[in-house]
């Protein structure tokens, strides 16, 4: 059985009209972790649902919820106005251990501006000897989806192309991260809301990053600094994995030697796209 992001959840989103009912129907719902605030939740419901005109909230005591800087308290939530359920697409995106869609110029372009783990600070000190262990330059919108790319044009948001790879594979589309944080970014457990000071969001509790954090300045001050759309479309993507109706699933990352990773793909959910995603992985790791 995949992972089940929903089974954690402890806020929970109903449409007003729903509230005396004695079976609710969610519009989604959240696991609450550390830093989480009332104006983050509220930025959250700008993406999850589609509103014609303002809306208002209030908890289970029907008392309004404004959107500032107070925690957001576990509970269910009941949303007042005219809107709908966002349906913009999630796309699967899975980080298994064997999987190398990074190419060379990327990953060198991505080290030499950062140097560290830009979510938690940790400096990579051997890199001056040419090791990057427990390092890995990460792409915000995965390689595996260039047609996607293509297709909106995603490539007017980049103004540094690359030698090689085209744009994206722009250092603008990169993080350098540490190898554990790199698999919870691309597994949606956190993302960055660049219109919340570069605020880090947990999506999920006991990820090993500071809640409430933001992204490094050093970073930030950088004249090829990931470019702010393609953090804002990670962290869309972000609240639709993680708040969108049941939410969608996870996947299990560790296929050891001599496992049948075909098999479990094929017997998991969404395994079409997954499979795509993975082999499209492994022929980008044959061809560098």
């Amino acid at each position: 059985m995949p992972p089940n992001r929903s089974r954690g959840r402890n806020v929970h989103i109903y449409n007003v009209s729903d509230r005396c009912k004695p079976e609710k129907e969610p519009l989604g719902g959240l696991e609450l972790a550390n830093g989480v605030t009332n104006s983050n939740f509220f930025s959250m419901l700008g993406i999850l649902l589609v509103f014609e005109s303002t809306f208002s909230l209030t908890n289970e005591q029907g008392i309004t919820i404004e959107a500032n800087s107070d925690p957001l308290q576990p509970g269910s939530y009941y949303v007042a106005g005219s809107f709908s359920v966002n349906n913009e697409p999630w796309l699967t995106r899975t980080l298994s251990l064997s999987t190398g869609t990074r190419v060379p110029e990327f990953c060198d372009a991505v080290r030499a501006r950062d140097g560290r783990c830009v979510v938690s600070g940790q400096v990579a000190e051997n890199a001056y000897k040419g090791f990057w262990w427990g390092f890995e330059a990460s792409h915000i919108f995965p390689l595996a989806y260039e047609e996607h790319w293509m297709r909106n044009d995603f490539s007017r948001w980049i103004t540094i192309l690359p030698a090689n790879g085209g744009p994206i594979n722009s250092v603008q589309n990169g993080l350098l991260l540490r190898s554990d944080i790199h698999g919870l970014f691309d597994n949606y457990a956190f993302s960055i809301d660049p219109d919340d000071e570069y605020k880090i969001i947990p999506f999920q509790r006991g990820v090993s990053i500071m809640p409430g954090g933001r992204l490094d300045r050093q970073l930030l001050d950088s004249p090829d600094r990931p470019a702010d759309q393609l953090l804002r479309w990670h962290f869309r993507q972000a609240v639709f994995a993680n708040m969108r109706g049941a939410g969608e699933p996870g996947f299990e990352n560790d296929f050891p030697p001599g496992s049948d990773m075909v098999g479990q793909i094929r017997e998991g959910p969404k395994a079409a796209e997954r499979m795509e995603f993975e082999l499209f992985s492994r022929l980008a790791l044959h061809s560098q």
